[in-house]
């Protein structure tokens, strides 16, 4: 046999399938074979395995093992010459494997290689070639100079970014998101270092192979997507501390005991100031703007009282009372506050319409309730009105400037101009499914995936016109259909559109897209049946409107328990809403492994109890299923919740 490519996957059901569509359509001209293997994923990945995939080999795992444990598993059993490891966020070209074969057979030295990598955008990704992370090479990374001069030849070394990536080059340090090497070299070297869980293993092996007297390369002539960092978040304290301990270990490992001593105090002395970097760049980003608005609020109510009470109001002498500051003024700061949050405002990026909202809603609140109070509590209605005045104007003030001065942009207002290229067929089913959610494009331009033959009138434009249908019709997203189009083909259009805009890969029968918008969501994945209640904001309104119902059941369970149907469970449930585990509505589903499946905590009630039961069948609980996710509101979960208050102890 000649290849064995191997697959760890955990939890990435869909990037998953994308990833064995793409390796069997690339396989096709080589004798190979796909073992996967499965740590412990709770998302469905199995039975989408078993069900499209039953000639792949898969070891299922009890627990999470690890990236190096779990490869390990299966170069044991592997029957390949040549052996690949590869990430599931990957999408290979159809003649990849073929290609990169001929070149290890062609250079009997060559022990292992890498190829040319694109992120989500068609952007080429620098550590598709990388060189050993010496002391002096880890130096120049940790403290930003390979950032500052990425093509210095000495300070770039650690991404060789002096070398063209469009060219085949001897490289020393491998990616391990696709890694092909000689499984006879594997036998004779030892597999991946366990020692290392996640990070650092693909070094320590590349390292092993040169020690060896074998060579690796940097392969150009064929070229992979990888969506890159569907579960790592770089900016995290984890991330920084894992990723940094592989390099001390690796130090430690093969470098001279001065050697490694000054490169783990390097490391430590790096770990401390990453760490600390990540914490300063996570509280700014989260929590910048609740603070600016909370200070440019109460400095404005602040000020204002101090000049109205002085210069208006008690002209002749006296003086508000001491709650007014300590207890009147931080609670309308609070009130403004949540309402930002509770719309959405705070949300990364968010749109100036959700500011608006969130101050109006503030506004509306803070006089009816003042209205509310009883004469002895209403301390000023002038301060009132000017909050009210200060706030409708100063917070949207502020964010417009850091709009543009581009510290927290807003998100586009631009509507979505879509592009779908494939045949009619496929075009018309992903059309479909896109009109059926809320997205509600400007325009969808249909492009014919064959470049001859007679054009369809459904179409308007082929795929050798793309370039052109974008800059003419402006458009910002474009889906290409996988059935109908070859990995490369993809890829090499991704490659090529130098635009700012959105592409995904629209998977064959299935029911999502494979995208990667931004950075800030690179592997995100969409399901367009569920598109809308798996937005950020409308889960995070979702567990908000959780914490301060589970709050109001309890506070008031000697009115609400009476009407509860099971009593026993009814303060289970609460507790249980309150602390995060289970949600007040949720998914109709028959078992735990469903609600799994559709990413949405298991619901107390459901969108069949605002209907007869006996009335529904499994064909109706789908489409109630289908326009709970694609029309999600809090007003529905609370309609939900108010109309079957009796069902909070099931």
């Amino acid at each position: 046999m000649k290849l064995s490519v191997i697959i760890v996957n955990y939890n990435v059901q869909y990037f998953l399938e994308n990833c064995l569509n793409s390796v069997c359509n690339s396989s096709k001209n080589i004798e190979f074979e796909v073992i996967v293997v499965d740590n412990n994923s709770v998302d469905g990945s199995l039975e989408m395995l078993k069900e499209k995939f039953p000639h792949t080999y898969v070891i299922v795992n009890k627990d999470n093992k690890g990236f190096s444990k779990a490869n390990n598993q299966a170069i044991k059993i592997a029957k390949g010459e040549y052996v690949v490891l590869l990430n599931p966020d990957t999408v290979v070209e159809e003649n990849t494997f073929k290609l990169c074969c001929d070149f290890m057979d062609a250079n009997p030295k060559s022990g292992g290689l890498g190829v040319k990598m694109l992120d989500g955008n068609g952007n080429f990704l620098p550590e598709s070639k990388r060189g050993l992370p010496t002391p002096a090479v880890a130096f120049y990374k940790i403290f930003g100079l390979s950032a500052l001069f990425p093509k210095s030849e000495k300070f770039g070394q650690y991404h060789l970014g002096h070398l063209s990536k469009d060219e085949n080059h001897e490289i020393e340090i491998l990616s391990g998101a696709f890694m092909m090497m000689r499984k006879s070299l594997l036998d004779k070297i030892g597999l991946l270092d366990e020692s290392f869980f996640m990070y650092g293993e693909d070094i320590d092996l590349s390292y092993r192979i040169t020690q060896a007297g074998y060579t690796n390369h940097y392969f150009s002539g064929t070229q992979i997507i990888h969506y890159k960092g569907e579960s790592t978040k770089k900016s995290s304290i984890n991330y920084v501390f894992v990723f940094y301990r592989a390099m001390a270990i690796f130090a430690k490992k093969h470098f001279s005991n001065k050697n490694a001593q000054l490169f783990s105090t390097l490391i430590n002395f790096a770990i401390y100031i990453r760490a600390g970097l990540a914490v300063l760049t996570r509280t700014i980003k989260y929590f910048l703007l609740p603070i600016l608005d909370g200070v440019i609020l109460g400095c404005g109510v602040y000020f204002f009282k101090e000049y109205y009470e002085y210069n208006v109001k008690f002209t002749e002498g006296g003086a508000y009372p001491e709650e007014v500051e300590t207890y009147g003024i931080p609670i309308i700061l609070l009130i403004y506050l949540f309402s930002l949050l509770f719309n959405g405002a705070y949300s990364i990026p968010t749109s100036f319409k959700k500011i608006v909202t969130g101050v109006v809603s503030g506004s509306v609140f803070l006089l009816i309730g003042y209205s509310l109070l009883s004469e002895n509590y209403r301390f000023s209605r002038a301060i009132i009105i000017f909050t009210v005045l200060f706030a409708t104007a100063g917070i949207p003030l502020l964010r417009y400037f850091l709009h543009l001065i581009k510290i927290r942009k807003f998100t586009s207002n631009r509507a979505q101009r879509i592009a779908i290229v494939g045949k009619a067929d496929e075009v018309n089913r992903i059309s479909s499914f896109i009109k059926n959610t809320l997205i509600n494009p400007e325009k969808i331009i249909n492009v014919n995936a064959e470049n001859e033959g007679e054009n369809n009138s459904g179409f308007s434009a082929r795929l050798y016109q793309l370039k052109d249908i974008i800059d003419i019709y402006d458009i910002n997203e474009v889906i290409f259909c996988a059935k109908d189009l070859r990995s490369a083909q993809i890829i090499d259009q991704m490659g090529d559109i130098k635009k700012d805009l959105d592409f995904k890969i629209a998977p064959p029968e299935s029911l999502y897209i494979i995208g990667s918008n931004s950075i800030e969501s690179s592997g995100e994945y969409y399901i367009m049946a569920s598109d809308t209640i798996l937005k950020p904001v409308n889960q995070k309104n979702k567990r908000i409107l959780d914490f301060c119902l589970s709050l109001f059941f309890l506070l008031l369970s000697p009115l609400f328990f009476w009407f509860v149907n099971n009593k026993r469970s009814y303060f289970s449930n609460l507790l249980k809403v309150l602390l995060g585990a289970i949600s007040f509505v949720g998914f109709y589903t028959s078992d735990e492994n469903s609600d799994k499946n559709l990413k949405v905590k298991r619901g107390i009630l459901n969108p069949t109890d605002l209907h007869d039961s006996f009335a529904i069948d499994q064909e109706n609980i789908e489409q109630l299923n289908f326009e709970y996710g694609r029309d999600y509101a809090v007003a529905k979960d609370l309609e939900i919740v108010f109309k079957n208050i009796g069902q909070l102890g099931r």
